[in-house]
């Protein structure tokens, strides 16, 4: 802290005064007194008083400036730039100790004087008025109380907070009580450091807290601070700061007013003023420091903010009545500690005598233009007039016989003098005043009636009042409760301190075009915390005069469905608005981050919302599922209709040269492959999902182990073809040698082979087909009970949907089942490749063939098209896969057999059904090798093998 080792220092310097003094008298010098003179201003009445009460204002702003000439006795600076408004409030000390030695139910046995002086607004000034007045007599000595006056009762003042600082740290030191009316800095709560300081003016920390909390509730994130560069506006903007900052509020800039005028720092802060995009200034400073900054504003023109005031320049005259201050002040709002009514003030402040003292007849010359001085006067007027009438000895002698020109009568009428003294519509600081010097005096009160026996001191003893000690008084003074004079305000002290109570103050114009402090609210510090501030936004004019609240944001705020995006080094009210991803939803103002959606829930349009997802299943009454009914449904009744005719052709060559009731499995199984597509439709249950796949599978293995028995002998049969065939070239071969060689006795060729059973009998087909068929199976059921299919909700496949949708349980289990109906697939293929060569009237191993071709190139497109798509369209492209492949099947093997037995009757002839070899030369001549398959009665297919010249 920056006076911590204050105390220190004063200890050092008054021990320093100490051995000084012992020096100087044993030097002879017997008297008290210090080689400096102190240059004090004030009022001073202690002749025949009992008690003497001190007090400290302001009167001056400023010391005047030196040459520093240190050739002659060194003497304090003198003051200079009067301060009306102090002025009034040291004559309402004044006031208030005339009034209370008249009354005569206080202190009725006690008249009250006073030591009054003037602090010019300096520490320097306020420490020599506190050694000065604890000394006893115009030369202070330090540690020293030279005298035998009345006994001095407490200190009023000493203005601002550093002057407070400064002399509640020496009167500390003695626990010499000090009662302020106008330093409320938070720093002077410390009880600590400041033992016996007291004050009637609420502290800065309930200040500070309703500034932030005015900013708060109008929703500003976005300001610049200006402090005093003092104690009072160092601490209070920093409590403020802490406050609003805690809340999130960001500061735009925060500037410090130079405690002595510097025009280039005021230039620097209105600089940072309009180039701030900040709408509103706090400013936390007293109407001295302020000034010259509102002067160079006014200079610049700058408008358009808001101004938030403290309490010691809200009402200040001094700011209020710089000409067009509205212009840029307009709309100001500002705390103000409580007003009152004194009645006999007024009268007071305009009875005073200009020739009482030296400090009324400097305000009486200030406040009209005029000196009290009449050989000052005629100085003046002779200087004058000696430079307009060089040479005019006639001019000169009249001049010098007439009345000086600037010479005060005395009589002047303050009433008629439009001045902060006079103004008493907001006596705020001077009820402070007037407070503080009746808290003294009833504490005083207090002790003079102390009944002895029932004292507060040991024993229960009294002090004496004639001559008691300030840590006694200090006693009371604690204690103290008592009610204002006229107000009826109760005032009492809890370690040193009154409660917070402020009105809010809007800066309004009159109809004369000057300022008017109107009420729009109170802050209460005692109230709930809620409700501590109450303010009347309808009653405030803002800058400009309009009634619409100012904005002030660095950066817009985020509506529901975005969220705050912090810019890289800037402020964190300086942020983007970033849309909230997909899933993703922000329902509030100035979201820091989005919050994610449940699982099965998304963001809407807005992102404001999660809202369900949209489920997703290709049902069977839409038109797409339609569509695929119709088309299943119709394969499956081809289907049936292809078996009917079969069976109605059941006995002919063309049904019975390949085992008829593979024939018609292989139609069961396509009936079953047809309508299994169908389950796959509609909303997934556990039912479903284990019919569809395992009735897919069975469907395919029926179909496929069907064909396999088929392709097999179809296999076998081109086979046999082609050993006869081979057989007849041998025996073509030895006829021709024979022809050749007459000298050769002529052996007949070997008859070629004859079989007349195929390699596999039907049952063997049939034998494989339900083999082939029952591996599935148990496939099928081992899948069922270990790990079956089951439908689940699919919500990675897209976002705004929820699919639903069979898992397959394990994916081994998949892939082995249908890797078997793969398998199968490529037997059936390569026992047809084999035998496509094999001719005759009806080429079955060709269809069976080119069916499973088109079965591999359904199912290989399948792949990537199911890959490719989402949601109910996998289901979709699935179906289409099963149906175009089911179709393939049928056609390309059931088609050509239907035409002939439907449309070619004729073909269907036994001779028709031999199977041949695919001869290379048409026109060669010689012998064709040909088998013919019919079913003997038992069943049997029988292969006869034939030779033709």
């Amino acid at each position: 802290m920056a006076f911590a080792g204050f105390p220190a220092k004063i200890g050092l310097l008054l021990g320093l005064c100490v051995l000084w003094l012992c020096y100087a008298s044993s030097a002879g010098e017997a008297s008290c007194k210090l080689k400096a003179k102190f240059n004090l201003n004030g009022y001073k009445n202690v002749e025949k008083k009992k008690v003497i009460v001190g007090g400290m204002f302001a009167v001056h702003n400023r010391l005047a400036s030196t040459d520093g000439n240190t050739s002659s006795v060194p003497v304090s600076s003198g003051c200079e730039w009067f301060n009306f408004r102090t002025f009034r409030w040291t004559q309402t000390m004044l006031f208030a100790i005339g009034e209370i030695n008249r009354r005569n139910d206080l202190l009725p046995d006690t008249d009250l004087g006073y030591v009054i002086y003037d602090s010019c607004f300096t520490i320097s000034k306020a420490v020599e008025g506190t050694l000065t007045y604890l000394t006893g007599q115009d030369e202070a000595v330090p540690n020293y109380r030279c005298g035998n006056g009345a006994p001095l009762a407490a200190l009023v003042g000493a203005g601002g907070c550093d002057l407070s600082i400064a002399t509640a740290r020496i009167l500390g030191l003695y626990y010499f009580p000090q009662v302020s009316y106008s330093s409320s800095c938070s720093v002077l709560e410390s009880r600590f450091q400041y033992p016996t300081f007291l004050r009637t003016i609420p502290s800065d920390e309930h200040q500070s807290v309703a500034m932030a909390q005015l900013v708060l509730r109008f929703g500003w994130t976005w300001v610049g601070t200006i402090a005093a560069d003092d104690d009072y506006g160092k601490y209070g903007i920093k409590r403020f700061k802490e406050v609003v900052e805690e809340a999130g509020v960001c500061i735009s800039f925060s500037e410090t007013l130079p405690k002595f005028t510097s025009p280039e720092s005021i230039q620097r802060i209105v600089r940072s003023i309009t180039e701030s995009t900040a709408k509103i200034v706090v400013v936390f400073s007293s109407d001295v420091d302020l000034s010259p900054l509102v002067q160079e504003l006014l200079r610049n023109n700058v408008t358009n903010r808001t101004w938030i005031a403290s309490e010691s320049w809200v009402t200040s005259a001094l700011i209020a009545r710089q000409p067009d201050v509205l212009s840029v002040l307009g709309g100001t709002l500002g705390f103000a500690i409580q007003r009152a009514e004194i009645p006999g003030l007024q009268q007071h402040l305009l009875s005073i005598d200009p020739y009482q003292d030296q400090l009324t007849e400097e305000f009486w010359e200030t406040a009209f233009n005029c000196t009290l001085s009449y050989s000052r006067a005629l100085r003046n007027t002779r200087a004058v007039r000696a430079s307009r009438e060089v040479g005019n000895a006639t001019a000169s002698l009249a001049s010098a016989r007439a009345t000086p020109e600037g010479l005060c009568t005395g009589k002047e009428s303050l009433a008629k003098l439009n001045s902060t003294y006079s103004d008493v519509s907001q006596l705020r600081l001077t009820y402070s005043v007037y407070k503080s010097v009746y808290a003294v005096a009833y504490a005083l009160h207090n002790l003079e009636h102390c009944k002895p026996g029932k004292g507060p001191f040991q024993d229960g003893s009294c002090a004496n009042i004639s001559n008691f000690e300030p840590w006694q008084l200090m006693y009371y003074l604690k204690n103290l409760r008592f009610n204002v004079p006229h107000t009826g305000e109760e005032i009492f002290f809890n370690e040193g301190e009154v409660v917070g109570l402020y009105e809010i103050l809007n800066w309004q114009r009159h109809s004369d075009g000057s300022v008017t402090y109107t009420q729009v609210g109170y802050y209460n510090s005692t109230a709930p915390a809620g409700e501590r501030l109450t303010i009347d936004n309808s009653s405030i004019i803002w800058n400009n005069d309009v009634l619409q609240t100012p904005r002030s944001v660095c950066s817009e705020r985020c509506q529901p469905g975005t969220r705050m995006g912090i810019r890289q080094g800037e402020p964190v009210c300086c942020f983007d608005c970033i849309p909230c991803a997909d899933g993703e939803i922000s329902n509030t103002t100035d979201a820091r981050g989005c919050i994610q959606c449940e699982e099965d829930y998304w963001s809407n349009a807005n992102r404001d919302a999660c809202v369900p997802k949209t489920i997703e299943f290709l049902d069977f009454g839409e038109p797409l599922g339609i569509t695929l009914i119709a088309i299943a449904v119709f394969g499956a009744l081809l289907t049936v209709m292809v078996g009917i005719v079969f069976l109605m052709y059941l006995n002919t060559p063309l049904v019975q040269v390949n085992d008829p009731l593979l024939s018609f499995t292989l139609l069961l199984g396509l009936v079953v492959t047809f309508l299994c597509s169908i389950v796959f439709l509609g909303e997934p249950r556990p039912w479903s999902c284990m019919t569809s796949q395992v009735a897919l599978a069975v469907g395919f293995a029926i179909t496929l182990s069907s064909l396999m028995g088929k392709s097999a002998l179809l296999m076998l049969r081109a086979r046999a073809v082609k050993a006869v065939k081979a057989a007849a070239k041998a025996a073509k071969a030895a006829a021709a040698a024979s022809e050749q060689s007459p000298d050769t006795t002529a052996i007949a060729p070997a008859a070629p082979p004859k079989n007349d059973i195929d390699p596999i009998k039907p049952s063997q087909q049939r034998l494989m087909m339900m083999i082939c068929t029952l591996i599935q199976a148990v496939g099928c059921a081992a899948w069922l009970i270990l790990l079956p299919p089951h439908p689940v909700k699919n919500t990675a496949a897209q976002n705004i949907k929820i699919i639903l949708e069979c898992d397959p349980g394990n994916i081994i289990f998949i892939c082995s089942i249908f890797g078997y109906d793969v398998l199968l697939a490529l037997v059936a293929f390569v026992f047809a490749f084999v035998a496509r060569k094999l001719e005759d009237h009806f080429s079955e191993g060709k269809c069976v063939t080119f069916g499973m071709l088109v079965f591999f190139i359904v199912w290989i497109s399948f792949v990537p098209a199911y890959l490719s798509t989402r949601g109910k369209f996998m289901v979709a492209v699935q179906i289409f896969a099963i149906l175009a492949s089911s179709f393939g099947l049928l056609m390309c093997i059931f088609l050509p057999k239907c035409y002939v037995l439907l449309v070619k009757p004729e073909r269907n002839k036994e001779e028709m059904m031999i199977p041949r070899a695919k001869s290379r030369d048409s026109k060669a001549t010689g012998t064709s090798a040909s088998l013919s398959s019919v079913a003997n009665g038992n069943g049997t297919t029988i292969s006869t093998v034939s030779v033709d010249d």
